[in-house]
C-alpha cells in the first residue's frame, strides 16, 4: 500500500492511497465467484456458467463491487498506517480501478493538536461547608408549604394533621416517612450538604477548565461542532415539547435556537478536546468515561486552599 497525506488545513487531511497486485485480483476472484452463484445465465445452471460470459455481462457490476468492498477496508488501513485520528466520515473522490490496481483520494477532518500544558497544580479555593439551622428551616417550611397544596392529598388527610398540629413537629415528619422531627432534620442537612458540594464542585471545575482553555487558540473541527450543535437542538425542541408547544409553533424557532445554542456547542467542543489532549498525556482511556476521569485527574493534581470568604 502507497500512502501519501496533504495538509489542507490545520484539521483537514487528503489522503492518496494506492493498491496493487494480489489485494485486487483476489477481490475480483472473489467478486466474480458471488456473481456466478447468483448470476441466472440461460442454458447453465448457477455457479456454472463460464467466465468469459460473466465477465462479458457483469464486467460493470463486478468493478462496482469490488470499489465498494474494497475501498472501506482499504481506507481503515491507510488511516492506521498514517497514524491519523480521524472524526468523521472521509469524502472519497477520485477512484481507479483496474484488474491489477486501485487507487483513490480520502479527504478528512482529523483532531486538532493541542499544545497543553500546565494543567498540574491549578489553584483552586474551596470553602467549607457549613449548613446552618436556618436553612434547614428554610427547607421544612418549603415542604409545609408544598403539601398544603398537595392535589394527591385529600381534604381529610389534610384536616387530620392540622388537628394534630399546626406547626412542624414528629407528626409532620412521620407524614412524610420519618420516624420524628429530628430525623427528617438530619436527612435535610444531608441533602443540602451534598447540594452545596456539588455546587462548589462544578464551580471548581469550571475554574479548572477556564484556567487550562483561556489560553488556547485552535480551530475547532467544524464537523464536530456541528454535530454537538445538533444534539442540543434536539434537546432544546424536545424542551419545548415536554412544555406543551406546538409543533410548527417549536419548528419556527428552530434558527433562533441555532444562533443561541452554537456558541454552547462550540464551548463543549472544545472542552471536550482539550480534556481528550491531556488524557493521551496522562495515558487515560479514551472512552466514554473519559471526560470524567480527565477531570478527576486534574481535581487530584490541583493545589487546594481553603477560603475564609
Amino acid at each position: 500500500m502507497k500512502t501519501e497525506v496533504k495538509k489542507l488545513d490545520s484539521n483537514k487531511r487528503e489522503i492518496s492511497i494506492e493498491v496493487s497486485g494480489d489485494i485486487v485480483k483476489n477481490k475480483f476472484e472473489d467478486v466474480f465467484a458471488q456473481i456466478s452463484k447468483e448470476a441466472k445465465i440461460p442454458g447453465f445452471r448457477p455457479g456454472h456458467a463460464p467466465r468469459d460470459i460473466l465477465e462479458k455481462k457483469y464486467s460493470s457490476h463486478a468493478h462496482e463491487l469490488v470499489i465498494k468492498e474494497l475501498i472501506p477496508q482499504l481506507y481503515n488501513q491507510a488511516i492506521d498506517k498514517e497514524g491519523l485520528e480521524v472524526l468523521e466520515l472521509p469524502n472519497i473522490s477520485e477512484v481507479k480501478l483496474d484488474r491489477t490496481t486501485i487507487t483513490f483520494k480520502a479527504q478528512v477532518e482529523v483532531s486538532p493538536e493541542i499544545p497543553v500544558k500546565n494543567y498540574k497544580g491549578i489553584k483552586v479555593a474551596y470553602k467549607k461547608i457549613e449548613v446552618g439551622p436556618e436553612a434547614i428551616k428554610r427547607n421544612i417550611d418549603s415542604l409545609k408549604e408544598a403539601r398544603k397544596i398537595d392535589p394527591v392529598r385529600n381534604t381529610e388527610s389534610i384536616g387530620e394533621e392540622n388537628k394534630v398540629s399546626n406547626g412542624v413537629d414528629d407528626n409532620f415528619a412521620r407524614s412524610l416517612g420519618y420516624p420524628n422531627l429530628a430525623e427528617l432534620e438530619k436527612a435535610i442537612e444531608k441533602q443540602i450538604y451534598i447540594q452545596e458540594e456539588n455546587l462548589q464542585r462544578q464551580k471548581i471545575e469550571k475554574e479548572i477548565i477556564e484556567n487550562i482553555t483561556s489560553g488556547l487558540d485552535f480551530k475547532l473541527p467544524q464537523s464536530v461542532v456541528n454535530r454537538q450543535l445538533q444534539d442540543l437542538v434536539r434537546q432544546a425542541k424536545l424542551d419545548l415539547a415536554l412544555k406543551g408547544f406546538a409543533r410548527e409553533k417549536i419548528e419556527e424557532q428552530e434558527k433562533t435556537l441555532i444562533q443561541q445554542l452554537e456558541p454552547e456547542a462550540r464551548s463543549q467542543v472544545k472542552v471536550y478536546l482539550v480534556l481528550t489532549a491531556i488524557a493521551k498525556k496522562e495515558n487515560i482511556p479514551i472512552d466514554d468515561h473519559m471526560p470524567r476521569k480527565a477531570m478527576e485527574f486534574l481535581l487530584k493534581e490541583a493545589d487546594w486552599t481553603e477560603s475564609s470568604n
